[in-house]
């Protein structure tokens, strides 16, 4: 081959590509994959009610494409195409959608499910939040994968400020012990694997099942009375006169201190099971429960 144009060529054909190569980036997940994106994606879909709250509060409802069955909230979520619920994804949905970026959690998706989309050939981008700090940060890492990083950025100070506030109400106000009851019948609770710990915690409460061996313990109410927590708050997705009739069931064992005080409180589950933005507000409203006497006007 004649030297002086096979140089030229093979310039030529460097320059052309370099542009090209430069909008690619490489992001790593929650599992320490690397994770490239040709540019930033216009076409994403979510697989998790969660990730569906996070793009939404990220502004980028106008790229979501898709989303799983139970996405509701926001209620304009609801008109999204679904790919099946969460811990079943439609592939042949997914892929239908032709998305540049896929959102995945740990908590529910399959991996197989992660792993065909990605030998398809579509990125797929995994979180893991297990605490209210890491869903902040979370949050931002996604503001960064999506392209708008000083939006994530300030979403997520403003969100953080939050919970520093109640953080500070808190503090030296003593440690109630508190039941947190996740399901009605059979009774269940929380341990200290949980966002609902870590949320208690926050909130400046003790966590009466925290040191249990099981991640959502069953537990029975004489268990409950001997333990005497100080505060129980009923969470259930579970509507209706069925969820009031729960609360008011508990005041046959006045001999716990929660029920002996009027300290039995309802508490929308949507708010703190949910590993999203709303969990903020959550806290906000665990933390007045279990301490209404801090000073919660102060600003």
């Amino acid at each position: 081959m004649d030297r002086r144009f096979s140089i030229p060529v093979v310039l030529g054909i460097l320059l052309f590509w370099q542009p090209l190569c430069s909008q690619a980036r490489v992001f790593h997940d929650a599992l320490g994959r690397k994770v490239t994106l040709a540019s930033v994606p216009t076409r994403i879909v979510s697989l998790a009610p969660s990730i569906t709250e996070m793009v939404y509060f990220l502004g980028l409802e106008g790229k979501l494409v898709g989303v799983t069955r139970f996405s509701s909230f926001p209620k304009e979520a609801q008109k999204k195409p679904k790919v099946g619920i969460y811990t079943r994804i439609n592939i042949e949905k997914v892929v239908s959608l032709d998305p540049e970026l896929v959102i995945a959690t740990v908590d529910g998706n399959r991996r197989e499910d992660v792993e065909m989309l990605e030998e398809i050939g579509i990125p797929v981008y995994v979180i893991n939040p297990r605490t209210v700090s890491q869903i902040l940060e979370t949050l931002k890492r996604l503001g960064e994968v999506c392209g708008v990083s000083e939006r994530s950025e300030g979403l997520a100070r403003a969100l953080n400020e939050r919970v520093s506030r109640v953080e500070r109400l808190v503090r030296n106000k003593g440690k109630p012990l508190v039941l947190l009851v996740v399901n009605m019948r059979p009774l269940m609770s929380v341990n200290s694997k949980t966002i609902h710990h870590n949320l208690i915690q926050l909130a400046g409460g003790r966590n009466m099942t925290g040191d249990q061996a099981h991640t959502y313990p069953k537990l029975n109410i004489e268990e409950v009375i001997k333990r005497q927590p100080d505060v129980i708050i009923v969470s259930s997705m579970k509507r209706g006169g069925g969820y009031e009739t729960a609360r008011k069931e508990w005041y046959d064992y006045p001999t716990v201190p929660a029920v002996r005080e009027g300290r039995v409180h309802l508490m929308d589950s949507d708010l703190i099971d949910r590993p999203a933005p709303r969990i903020v507000r959550g806290l906000e409203e665990m933390a007045r429960l279990i301490h209404p006497e801090a000073e919660w006007n102060e600003r």
